[in-house]
This record gives structure tokens, C-alpha cells and sequence, in this order.
């Protein structure tokens, strides 16, 4: 199992170089990948790109693009362009957001997200190997008919005819569609007891495409939170378990509840839902199952941070990024390097 860093988004309480620092000590110590994500304030392309120009072997990995956000071609662009940039360190993570961002800010209808998840990725393999760019599917069409428009083909040559493509996926039916047509799976909320049904919709779709699950890259988003005392780290993480099983989408369409809900949290995931959307935020934090946040983060000290990579490796996580909850950039720093030290102790690391 390898390490990552996930970085997320700009907030009001983090900088440019706090996050620079911490891609540059995660390059340092050996991890394999730094991800960035997007949602509607800062874009995770130029956050790559940037940081790219200033590490040396780690890979940049959007996690994720939005697909309501570009057009295919667009986004091959952008990755085939980071991918020559950083020598050939690029992954490209897609993802169809919610129904909220894609409709409320990018004006996309949100309506076949598998469909349009299928085609956006046909054409994205197209155009990055260089292959003349000609679509007709139900949500693209290439050139378009009946106009001035040819089908083109990438006007430079990347270092790469394939650059990894992962999906961030909740839904059994969209892990389905990961292993079938993706590298990886970016998976968020990810316990190690609950791996077994997630994976074998994975393996189903490899299945489809005639390949077996090893080789894939299974990548969860892991809060990790370090100190003596397990239930004071799980505070740290809390509010942010809230904001998702809670707020993040509409009381119908909240694909993060309805994960916790079928990882058997159902009546707890309502009980936040409720609270979260009456604006009790406070009451929905303190409503998240401390056995949830427990199964979903790393807590604790090292020695448990390490046994708790072991079941993480068991249960088929190749690359584990870890989301750091801390303070301050010194204090990123240091959980970088204990969460390093865990994985030698752990014994699992590659």
C-alpha cells in the first residue's frame, strides 16, 4: 500500500503555500501522490500544475474534475498539458459533482450522470492518445452535425497515450462503472468492514472489460487525525462527517447519507440530515456516530494509525490519501511524517 496526500480545496483557512509546503514535505518522505479537488471555489488543474513545477516524483492527481465543468476535449487538454508539464506525473480524476453544483453553478443538467460519465471518458481516451476525435453518443456529438466543424485530433504529443483515469464514486452502480472503464476509484467515507460490497461491484465491472481487480488502484480519502486520545481526534473530524452526510446535496439527493446509510447508519444519517438542513449544525456534529468517524478516519496514535493501515491494506486499498485535520502547516508537516512512520511500522507499506 502507498501513501497520498489530499489536499482538497482552498479555504479561508488555508494558503497557497501552506499547501505547496505540505505537497513538497509529502514528495520528500516518499509519498506517491498529492490530489487536489474543486467544488465551486478554487479549481484543482491550476493547483496542480502549480505544485507540479515545485516537487520532483510524487504524481499531481485532480481529485476531482468536474465533468459539468469542461467539455471532454477541454479536459484532455488540461490533462494531456499537466501531464507533459510534470514529466509524465499526472492522474486525472473525474467526477459529475452533485445535482446542486452541476445545475446551480455550471448550469449542467445533473439527469444520466453514468451515461454522460461513460461518453465524457470515451472522449478524453480519444483525444489524449492522439486519435482523431470523431463521437456520436446520446449526450456528445463530434464534430456536430450539419456545420463548419471537423474532427480534429490533439495538436501535441504528450508523454503519454494513456494518462490514469479515476472516478470518484459512491453508488454501487458507478463503482461498477469505475472498474470498467477506470484506473482507480477515488472513494470517500471508505471503512475497511464495509470494503467487501463496494469492491465487488468494482470487480464486476472489470469483469465487463475483461479484467481482474488487480491492477486497479482503490484510493480513499482518509481523515487522519494523530494524539493520545481517540475521541478528542474524532472531535477534530466531526463537523466536516457532518457537513456531508448532512448538507452536502438536497434531502433526496445526498449520495453521501445514502452511503452511511447503507453502511447500516440509516437511522443516524437521518438524524444528521434533519438537523444539518434545519440549520443545527452544532446538534447534526454531535449526532455522527463516533463508530462512524472511528471506521472512516485514522485516530489516535501512531500504533493505532498503523494497525488500522493493516485492515485498510487487508481490505484491498492500494493507495491510502490521507486529508490532514490540523492546525497549522507545522502541524501538517508532522502528521506527514508520523503517518510515514506508521506505514513502516505497519509493515504493508510498498
Amino acid at each position: 500500500m502507498r501513501l497520498g496526500l489530499n489536499l482538497g480545496y482552498q479555504t479561508a483557512w488555508s494558503t497557497p503555500a501552506d499547501h505547496l509546503a505540505l505537497a513538497q514535505e509529502a514528495d520528500r518522505l516518499g509519498y506517491s501522490v498529492v490530489w487536489a479537488a474543486e467544488a465551486y471555489g478554487s479549481d484543482s488543474p491550476s493547483t496542480l500544475a502549480w505544485i507540479a513545477g515545485q516537487t520532483q516524483r510524487l504524481d499531481v492527481g485532480a481529485a476531482v474534475m468536474q465533468i459539468p465543468a469542461r467539455t471532454p476535449a477541454a479536459t484532455a487538454m488540461t490533462a494531456a498539458t499537466i501531464d507533459a508539464l510534470s514529466g509524465g506525473r499526472f492522474r486525472l480524476g473525474l467526477g459529475v459533482s452533485g445535482p446542486q453544483v452541476s445545475e446551480g453553478w455550471h448550469g449542467v443538467r445533473f439527469a444520466k450522470p453514468l451515461g454522460r460519465t461513460r461518453e465524457f471518458v470515451d472522449i478524453v481516451k480519444l483525444a489524449v492518445a492522439r486519435k482523431e476525435v470523431a463521437y456520436d453518443g446520446e449526450h456528445y456529438t463530434l464534430p456536430l452535425p450539419d456545420g463548419p466543424g471537423k474532427a480534429l485530433r490533439l495538436g501535441f504529443h504528450p508523454p503519454r497515450e494513456h494518462i490514469p483515469i479515476y472516478l470518484a464514486a459512491v453508488g454501487p452502480k458507478n463503482l461498477e462503472l469505475a472498474g470498467e472503464i477506470a484506473d482507480g476509484w477515488l472513494a470517500v467515507f471508505y471503512a475497511p468492514e464495509f470494503a467487501d460490497e463496494h469492491l465487488a461491484a468494482v470487480a464486476a465491472g472489470r469483469a465487463k472489460a475483461g479484467k481482474e481487480l488487480a491492477g486497479f488502484d482503490v484510493v480513499p480519502s482518509v481523515p487522519v487525525v494523530i494524539g493520545d486520545d481517540v475521541a478528542s481526534c474524532a472531535e477534530l473530524v466531526r463537523w466536516y462527517a457532518a457537513l456531508y452526510v448532512g448538507g452536502m446535496g438536497s434531502r433526496t439527493q445526498n449520495f453521501y447519507n445514502q452511503l452511511a446509510t447503507r453502511m447500516g447508519y440509516g437511522d443516524a444519517a437521518r438524524e444528521v440530515q434533519d438537523l444539518y438542513l434545519a440549520k443545527r449544525q452544532r446538534d447534526a456534529a454531535a449526532a455522527v456516530p463516533m463508530e462512524f468517524i472511528d471506521r472512516t478516519s485514522l485516530l489516535g496514535p501512531k500504533e493505532r494509525v498503523a494497525e488500522r493501515m493493516r485492515e485498510y491494506a487487508a481490505s484491498g486499498v492500494t493507495t491510502l490519501s490521507v486529508t490532514l485535520f490540523v492546525a497549522d502547516r507545522d502541524s501538517g508537516v508532522q502528521t506527514l511524517r508520523t503517518v510515514a512512520e506508521a506505514l513502516d511500522l505497519s509493515g504493508v507499506g510498498e
